[in-house]
């Protein structure tokens, strides 16, 4: 049967009224519907809700996670640019004090009586198939190998499509506003000034604590003759890591271990860094993570953190981020993490925001996911690329707007006697880094 509709009222205008009432202010994009009817103001960004199923899916789930699945399945779609409609989406928010959906009972018998008119009730719609599905208690081992898995093992020629040749998957340094300065060279020089914080020289012990694809490792072993042992949860970044380490001749100096790094045993490193890791880690177990850095690094030994952050008022990830890109996730101030690191033992000697920088690392990602979007779709699937789509456009705007940071905070695990060996000035970490 046919829904009935009243004449003159198409859907858009019966979704914009139901949107607006839930929100509290007016429409910030224009809203197209399946039937061809338009609503909200005529210039700016249009979102194209292009089936039923899409409303079936916001009124079971009102909120973030319910636009992010229907965005993923195509049911929902920003026409133009995505950047540009999650910012005014999220600049009216701001201005205009809209705020999420709290539905009433009347709201959301309303909402249940418009679905129905326009044909679009029903059962929950099942998620889609890129959602994480984790089991077990939080953070409990097996569930962490899952989330890590999730995310880091959907394969590394997918990786190899998106990120540059170092396959650094965190943060660049951006150490040149020069042209040719590219996402590599940004990337290299990451890495360089984290061996200078650490202070690696030949035959320094380094163990790099969520390895990725072993940017930080091959580069402190080919680079600075570091002995490095190499950690990550990931199958697939394990292999990728020990393919180059033979492929570069450094079995003598790298070890790649594929283990928790609650398992890690010995200790007195001289060095010890974790890239965009401890974000994995979880609020309750961070108190114990940072205990296992400080007994991992030696007396004057270094810790480096580099970690993003969210404010006290948004910890965790987001209801995106943790369904589909970084289950189980949890960010918090920096400030919090400064506070665990030193009641764990270490004296935190410096603190470096990056935010800007992941800016423009984020949009460089983005680019390339764009540029090679054909191949993307081929290796990984539609729905897969878009996931991929939303998180690096969202990403980007998160840390642009400060709803995100990132920071490197390099500690030293003092001596009983309050030592920490530290030199007295950093002028030599940054020098030449524009010239990597």
């Amino acid at each position: 049967m046919t829904p009935v509709q009243t004449a003159g009222v198409g859907t858009a205008q019966r979704l914009a009224a139901l949107a607006e009432a839930a929100f509290g202010g007016r429409l910030p994009v224009r809203l197209r519907t399946w039937d061809g009817s338009e609503a909200g103001p005529p210039a700016g960004p249009v979102v194209v809700v292009r089936s039923r199923r899409a409303l079936r899916r916001l009124l079971w789930e009102p909120g973030e996670l319910g636009l992010a699945q229907a965005y993923i399945t195509g049911e929902l779609d920003i026409e133009g640019d995505l950047g540009e409609g999650l910012r005014t989406l999220w600049t009216a928010a701001r201005g205009r004090n809209l705020h999420a959906p709290r539905l009433t009972l009347t709201d959301r018998a309303h909402a249940i009586g418009t679905a129905v008119r326009l044909g679009a009730a029903g059962p929950r719609p099942a998620p889609p198939a890129s959602q994480a599905r984790l089991r077990g208690g939080l953070h409990s081992k097996a569930r962490d190998r899952a989330a890590i898995s999730h995310h880091y093992d959907l394969s590394n020629a997918f990786y190899r499509l998106l990120l540059d040749e170092t396959m650094a998957y965190s943060c660049g340094y951006w150490a040149s506003e020069a042209p040719d300065f590219t996402p590599a060279d940004a990337q290299r020089a990451k890495l360089e000034l984290i061996c200078r914080k650490l202070g690696l020289v030949p035959g320094s012990r380094l163990l790099d604590i969520g390895c990725g694809w072993g940017s930080l490792t091959l580069y402190a072993a080919e680079q600075h003759k570091a002995q490095v042992t190499a950690v990550t949860l990931a199958q697939e970044q394990a292999a990728y890591v020990r393919e180059q380490v033979r492929d570069r001749g450094l079995e003598s100096r790298v070890e790649v271990v594929c283990q928790d790094y609650r398992d890690i045993a010995g200790g007195g490193y001289d060095a010890v860094a974790t890239v965009e890791m401890g974000e994995h880690v979880g609020d309750a177990e961070y108190p114990a993570f940072a205990a296992a850095l400080h007994r991992l690094a030696r007396p004057l030994g270094r810790v480096l953190v580099q970690q993003m952050s969210r404010g006290a008022e948004a910890p965790g990830g987001g209801a995106f981020i943790e369904a589909y890109i970084a289950p189980d996730m949890h960010m918090r101030p920096v400030g919090e993490t400064l506070a665990i690191l030193e009641q764990a033992g270490l004296e935190v000697r410096s603190v470096e925001s990056l935010r800007e920088h992941y800016v423009r690392t984020v949009g460089a990602w983005h680019r390339t996911l764009e540029e090679r979007w054909d191949d993307v779709v081929r290796l990984v699937g539609e729905e897969t690329a878009r996931v991929w789509r939303l998180y690096l456009v969202g990403g980007a705007l998160a840390f642009e707007e400060q709803r995100m940071g990132v920071d490197q905070i390099l500690s030293v695990r003092p001596t009983a006697e309050g030592r920490g060996g530290m030199p007295a000035t950093p002028q030599d970490w940054y020098a030449g880094l524009d010239r990597l």
